[in-house]
């Protein structure tokens, strides 16, 4: 926590510092001969270099913040992250995922039609990443959605996982029920 606070302060001292620079300059340009003209052209491209490195800087530090937030909210040692994809060629509707790990509730999912567009066309989803103690773990899964021809469509499958030490990258593939694939099958990514 305290360095997220401290790149948090480097955020803002970035920013004050590169707003008050720019309110000097303009300062000192007005400030001058009423007969001299605003900040000339080479001027005001060499300012707009230097908010665009302020903010390319600003952002940079914002995805370290991020990363280093993840790191401390969900250290190695007890992190799993489940993922979601569709089996290949698969044409089900996908309209809901619920994820419970020992019993609670940890997640769930209604998918939006770009969501579902993104996973037939073999993209996956990271749907939980949280903190479990190492062990044997009950991973209860539920699915919701419309079959290829129409039909509703609904399963539950519990598995088992075990966490070690290091991080747990669970996948889940869906399938329609008629194409020959297991509905929900669980895997080690």
């Amino acid at each position: 926590m305290k360095n997220i606070a401290r790149l948090s302060i480097v955020i803002g001292l970035v920013l004050a510092f590169s707003f008050v620079e720019l309110a000097g300059l303009r300062a000192a340009t007005v400030s001058g001969d009423n007969n001299k003209a605003p900040l000339d052209q080479q001027q005001m491209r060499g300012l707009d270099e230097q908010v665009q490195e302020i903010k390319s800087d600003v952002l940079s530090i914002s995805q370290e913040l991020s990363r280093l937030e993840e790191k401390l909210l969900y250290p190695s040692g007890t992190q799993v992250a489940i993922f979601v994809a569709l089996a290949k060629g698969d044409q089900m509707r996908l309209d809901s995922v619920r994820l419970q790990i020992d019993g609670q509730l940890v997640t769930h999912h209604i998918y939006s039609a770009k969501e579902l567009e993104a996973l037939r066309k073999g993209g996956v989803q990271r749907i939980y990443v949280g903190n479990v103690a190492t062990g044997a773990h009950q991973l209860e899964v539920l699915v919701d959605g419309k079959l290829d021809g129409g039909g509703d469509f609904s399963r539950t499958e519990h598995f088992t996982f075990r966490k070690e030490v290091k991080p747990k990258l669970v996948g889940l593939t869906l399938a329609e029920p008629r194409s020959g694939n297991t509905p929900i099958a669980l895997g080690d990514w």
